[in-house]
């Protein structure tokens, strides 16, 4: 939690909805989400893929159904994870129909292109029926015909009106558990069109710039487009879309919220870039460091500074912080204070079991924190 006023970010009031044990809106934590690339049907390997965004921090998991065999496959992917599997729908009816009845808890479709106003009541009905909300999920790449008529080409405009006419399906059958999302490829009308729809209704938004690109470029694009919108307070639930796998995902999700001090998971290293005053290898430490502490899920600082310039003030910010001396000694700091040297060869072994025992204590005072509520409310 941020305390000082410029590090204040005011979050846009919205409804709050239930993406089975998630909430997502009103003041519920910003959610991440990520979307599979196997094929559905192989439950298998989408219950595998789905575990690797688990540990690195999934909230949501979106899977593809486009064909019978993949919602025949949704209850033994829904019965053997742990998240709430949204599934993606479009243009079959009853594939959402029949997701719903698989325990999807939620269910991502365009209300336009579904068909008749009928089979919109339909996959309403299941939706109800079976406790799931639904995604209004516009895009860009597929705005409708009279829309693209009107307007001349994708613009926010068009995605904010293509938004509400698909909204007001479900608000004439009395369905309110839904949220929506008004993604662009290019940052300056993701942004634009979020923005509006924002002031325009209070229904909650998922955020993200979709086809953002590979891991590199897409981290990029989507750090700029998603921090725009989170820093100005628009944002329910998210995902980062990259050409990369589910969990990378995840971890730059992650790593955005982390840097607006939104949500707090896991390791959050400072670190320099590194110059010729630095007293051990900044670059490599860094990686290493990164690679030993993934599994950590504590929230903990840890600031990695290569000489005496700025590594005492850093420290003094960091839970634990290390700064490059002289002769291979360097000085470990402790909630912000000197505390003992080491040496470069023992140096990322030894900070690895620090970080590890302070998240062991964090761990403990979690415990016993709940322990006591629970007696407390056992009496």
């Amino acid at each position: 939690m941020s305390y000082r006023p410029y590090q204040q970010i005011t979050r846009r009031k919205s409804r709050q909805i239930r993406v089975g044990k998630v909430l997502v809106g009103g003041d519920a934590p910003i959610s991440v989400q990520t979307m599979t690339n196997t094929l559905t049907s192989d439950a298998a390997a989408t219950i595998a893929q789905i575990r690797k965004s688990e540990v690195a921090g999934v909230d949501i998991v979106r899977v593809s159904c486009p064909d019978e065999e993949s919602t025949a496959a949704l209850a033994e992917i829904v019965r053997e994870v742990n998240v709430p599997i949204v599934a993606d729908i479009h243009f079959h009816y009853r594939r959402a129909i029949e997701a719903a009845q698989a325990g999807a808890a939620c269910l991502r479709i365009n209300p336009g292109n579904i068909g008749s106003a009928e089979r919109v009541k339909e996959v309403i009905k299941a939706a109800r029926d079976h406790g799931c909300s639904i995604r209004i999920g516009v895009n860009a790449g597929s705005l409708e015909k009279h829309l693209l008529e009107k307007y001349g080409e994708p613009n926010p405009e068009a995605l904010v009106e293509s938004a509400l006419w698909h909204a007001d399906h479900l608000l004439q059958n009395d369905f309110h558990e839904f949220k929506i999302s008004v993604k662009a490829s290019d940052v300056f009308m993701a942004v634009a069109a979020y923005t509006q729809l924002a002031e325009a209704c209070d229904h909650p938004l998922h955020i993200g710039i979709t086809e953002a690109g590979g891991k590199r470029a897409g981290t990029v694009k989507s750090a700029i487009g998603l921090g725009n919108l989170l820093w100005a307070g628009i944002g329910d639930t998210m995902r980062v879309s990259l050409s990369a796998e589910p969990e990378e995902e995840v971890s730059v999700a992650w790593d955005i919220l982390k840097s607006l001090h939104l949500r707090h998971r896991g390791v959050k290293i400072i670190s320099c870039p590194s110059c010729a005053r630095q007293g051990f290898d900044v670059i490599r430490t860094v990686e290493k460091l990164e690679e030993r502490l993934a599994h950590v899920t504590q929230p903990i600082s840890l600031s990695i500074i290569g000489c005496v310039v700025n590594g005492p003030g850093e420290a003094l910010m960091t839970d634990i912080g290390l700064t490059g001396g002289g002769a291979g000694r360097h000085m470990v700091y402790s909630a912000g204070k000197q505390d003992h040297t080491t040496d470069t060869d023992a140096m990322i072994n030894h900070l690895v079991g620090l970080v590890e025992a302070r998240a062991a204590a964090l761990d403990a005072e979690a415990r016993a924190k709940k322990e006591a509520e629970a007696k407390v409310a056992a009496e």
